[in-house]
């Protein structure tokens, strides 16, 4: 059994009592077991003393199939960017653009410290995704979108109904629980308004029937809203709701315009939501009401959603920008740096299920952790770990990544994946599948 040895760290745990302990961490095999300073060797070493040592972040919303399209979806409101850039583009797909978008997209989230993340692919190909999650040690829940309804979506993503669950299902048996746990499936299906009622409630029944997650996107844009209220007669919430998509096994996505029944449907049913802080920024579809749904003791956690649409899979950035923007809405004493902290960690992995085996640094928890250094110009002087942390951090100061009890990334250098092969994968992937779409760059 491999082990690995952290020394002279700055230990910023996030477990339950929330200490900040100097000291080493030692992981034998896949966990995490002691904590504090030891005197046991290792067969990796690495020196953390002018470093934080904090769990791998979780991020709760991400589409790893999006990552090819950085950059060419630019200055468009929510649904205009959907059916002008987005649908096209994963309607072209091929297993090898989805593949060389995985790995992009992992590539950048392990540089930046996640270790873990929700994801949200396209309607084709998501075995691809799986595969590249399984070989680069990665952490994730990966659904394949589903969508059974809608006008203006290209054919290549239009489902009938039981084929969409039928697909589900198989990847669901392939791929649930393997990799010891650390590849899960959850169903995705993409809104209200690409889902018909069959297919939501369809969905609602398999998830508490197979013990998995349901990850979709709700209530994000004005539009959106009012589509769904004039399709159903209901809010978009109240509406998941009545076909059973909420409680403690679902996760949705943005949650920015909710009515105060809405929020207590949230509340009720322990249903999770995830704030996208900078993608609600850029498709300027407006800022969630965090501040009220703590108050309310609903779980929030943090994504960056995708590439497209933010266009950083950053978790730095995302805390950042969450702690600010509610400071400017309700006062500078909201959402303090730890409490940002928190929804990046631990109750990302509870959004997900996995409280009880990531998202903390304790003793028996898988040992998902990444380093990061604090001897930088942009984090001196030496004040508050979780301040620098939060609010002056960056993802590249980052220096090493475990998962799982493996390296993955060590001195800035992945160890998974070849930085320079991803780079150019992805940009000879990209250059043919905007060539599928006819459309052009933006």
């Amino acid at each position: 059994m491999s082990s690995i040895l952290i020394k002279n760290g700055t230990l910023v745990t996030m477990d339950s009592a929330n200490p900040i302990v100097r000291g080493d961490l030692l992981i034998s095999g896949s966990r995490i077991a002691e904590l504090g300073n030891t005197s046991q060797s290792a067969d990796v070493v690495i020196d953390a003393s002018e470093c934080a040592v904090i769990p791998g972040f979780v991020q709760t919303h991400i589409h790893l199939c999006q990552t090819l399209f950085r950059g060419a979806a630019d200055d468009l409101a929510l649904i205009d960017w959907l059916k002008q850039r987005v649908w096209p583009m994963e309607a072209a797909h091929s297993p090898a653009s989805l593949r060389a978008s995985a790995r992009l997209g992992i590539a950048e989230l392990i540089k930046g410290g996640t270790t873990c993340a929700l994801t949200m692919e396209t309607v084709n190909h998501t075995s691809e995704v799986f595969r590249v999650v399984e070989e680069t040690g990665f952490r994730a829940t990966v659904g394949k979108c589903m969508m059974d309804k809608g006008a203006e979506v290209p054919q290549a993503l239009q489902e009938q109904t039981a084929q969409s669950i039928e697909e589900s299902l198989a990847l669901l048996d392939q791929w649930h629980g393997t990799a010891d746990g650390r590849i899960r499936y959850c169903f995705a299906p993409r809104f209200a308004i690409s889902c018909t009622r069959e297919l939501l409630e369809r969905v609602g029944e398999l998830a508490r029937e197979r013990g998995v997650m349901i990850h979709t996107h709700a209530s994000e844009n004005r539009t959106e809203c009012a589509l769904v209220e004039e399709e159903t007669g209901l809010r978009n919430i109240n509406y998941l709701d009545s076909l059973g998509v909420s409680g403690r096994h679902v996760a949705l996505a943005h949650c920015i315009h909710l009515s105060n029944d809405e929020i207590r449907i949230l509340k009720r049913t322990g249903t999770h939501v995830v704030h996208c802080p900078s993608s609600n920024l850029k498709l300027g579809s407006g800022i969630a009401p965090v501040t009220k749904l703590l108050e309310e003791g609903i779980s929030v956690s943090l994504g960056a959603d995708g590439a497209p649409c933010n266009n950083r899979l950053d978790m730095f950035t995302e805390m950042r920008t969450a702690a600010l923007l509610q400071k400017a809405l309700h006062g500078p004493e909201v959402l303090a740096a730890e409490r940002v902290l928190r929804m990046a960690t631990i109750d990302g992995a509870r959004a997900l299920g996995l409280e009880a085996e990531v998202g903390s640094l304790e003793v028996g928890k898988r040992a998902d952790v990444a380093v990061v250094m604090l001897d930088r110009l942009h984090l001196a002087p030496e004040a508050d770990v979780v301040s620098s942390l939060v609010y002056a951090a960056t993802a590249s100061d980052v220096q090493s990544v475990i998962i799982d009890g493996r390296e993955v990334m060590r001195d800035r250098t992945l160890l998974t994946l070849d930085e320079t092969e991803v780079i150019a994968e992805a940009n000879g992937q990209s250059e043919l599948l905007m060539g599928r779409t006819g459309l052009t760059a933006d």
